[in-house]
């Protein structure tokens, strides 16, 4: 029977059978334990499915993550210690020394620096694109050797809308799978994989632990892309690995290939598996993501449209304004909401903007986002401060952007939070 999303957000991952725990149990265990060296033998051989090793794959972790495959209607996932490595390991499961990726300049600044600098240190380089570009001018940044295109459903922390119809549809013309950062939307808002992406990754530190108990991530894979009618370009998953006794993962696991290979390879090699203590957080959160999320909408909205008519606010980016220039995509893509991230600057300079993030009260200064809190940070100042100037035009974000993330708290509070703050600058 299909399940609505509000359903899978409870029910999903783990059903307990008779005399088991209601609650997803924590299987805090390195290892499992089997009767026979042939029934381990054929684990380590990948002609049987089980537990061995939990940097490989946990129950607990397992359940979970097939919470989230539900919730975005892909057919496999895999979770991962950050956000960060999820992105990492999008790309290098179909990426390799010289290979080459495209990917929109609206991200993360963390993600930016991942692909601009670190990849490159690996042989595998990245070209930026900027997402107002015409569909001519993108598609002459392909390369033979491009292997996949990447963009974040709403930015951060720039709050731009990402085209990912249109995008889906250039990526496919060019034979190569759209990977897509959903963190921001969630499931709950928008599924990419409606409108043609082929892989979803997220930060599940964000909104869908939504309490800053954990931090973890998650690749979810749509199954849909045909990585055998671009058998020669990935070579990875259509021609047999060595390191498996020659086994070919398209061949072994069909429409699985891809998060299998994930565990199989990239976990074994480098082992950024979340903890079993912080999936079981994660499921926690993942049971009220249904609730939170409408109400973070619900709140950023009152605030936007209070700071859109502030005297002092310069300008507001909010994809739930009328006066947003992604208001048309974000009714596309997200009509029921899009998340409870603002982005805005003062009139003044970037001491004032400082000193009004330095007077809220309600609002806390931290790294964090898409908490059930209210929190506010200046990115130029704090997480991307490792761009340079052009870089930080680059990925979108203006010297004096504040983002905001509103939380679930009463809406009026939060506005009286930034008045009061406002008023101290003035």
């Amino acid at each position: 029977m299909k399940k609505n999303l509000e359903t899978i957000c409870i029910h999903g991952g783990w059903k307990a059978t008779k005399g088991e725990p209601q609650q997803l149990p924590i299987y805090q265990s390195t290892t499992f334990r089997y009767e026979t060296s042939d029934q381990m033998a054929k684990l380590f051989d990948l002609e049987d499915t089980g537990y061995f090793y939990t940097r490989l794959a946990n129950p607990t972790n397992d359940a979970v993550a097939k919470k989230i495959a539900a919730l975005e209607g892909g057919v496999g996932a895999v979770l991962t210690s950050s956000g960060q490595a999820a992105n990492f390991y999008a790309i290098f499961n179909i990426c390799q020394a010289g290979d080459h990726f495209i990917t929109s300049n609206n991200i993360y600044g963390g993600t930016f620096n991942l692909f601009g600098v670190t990849l490159k240190k690996l042989g595998i380089e990245c070209t930026f694109i900027d997402q107002d570009w015409d569909d001519e001018r993108i598609e002459a940044e392909f390369r033979p050797n491009t292997k996949c295109f990447f963009g974040e459903t709403i930015s951060n922390p720039g709050c731009r809308i990402f085209d990912i119809e249109r995008f889906a549809r250039i990526a496919h013309k060019h034979g190569v799978p759209l990977i897509v950062d959903n963190t921001f939307a969630t499931p709950i808002n928008c599924r990419p994989f409606e409108w043609g992406a082929d892989i979803v990754t997220h930060s599940t530190t964000k909104y869908m632990d939504g309490h800053a108990t954990q931090v973890g991530g998650c690749v979810v894979d749509s199954g849909n892309f045909d990585w055998e009618a671009q058998h020669d370009k990935f070579t990875c998953l259509t021609e047999p690995d060595e390191s498996y006794h020659g086994l070919t993962y398209t061949t072994a696991f069909g429409n699985m290939a891809y998060t299998t290979k994930i565990v199989v390879q990239l976990m074994r090699d480098l082992g950024s598996i979340q903890s079993p203590q912080h999936a079981f957080y994660l499921g926690l959160g993942l049971q009220t993501l249904h609730l939170r999320v409408p109400r973070h909408c619900e709140n950023a909205q009152k605030v936007a449209e209070w700071l859109e008519a502030n005297p002092q606010v310069a300008w507001v980016n909010y994809c739930g304004l009328k006066s947003s220039k992604y208001y048309d995509l974000v009714q596309k893509y997200m009509p029921n909401g899009s998340c409870g991230v603002i982005a805005f600057g003062l009139k003044g300079n970037r001491e004032e903007a400082i000193k009004f993030m330095d007077s809220l009260k309600l609002a806390c200064i931290v790294t964090h986002v898409a908490d059930a809190r209210t929190c506010v940070l200046h990115p130029a100042s704090h997480t991307h401060r490792q761009l340079t100037d052009e870089q930080l035009r680059e990925a979108g974000v203006a010297p004096d952007l504040i983002r905001l993330s509103v939380g679930i708290e009463d809406a009026n509070d939060i506005i009286a939070d930034l008045q009061q703050a406002m008023e101290s600058v003035k």
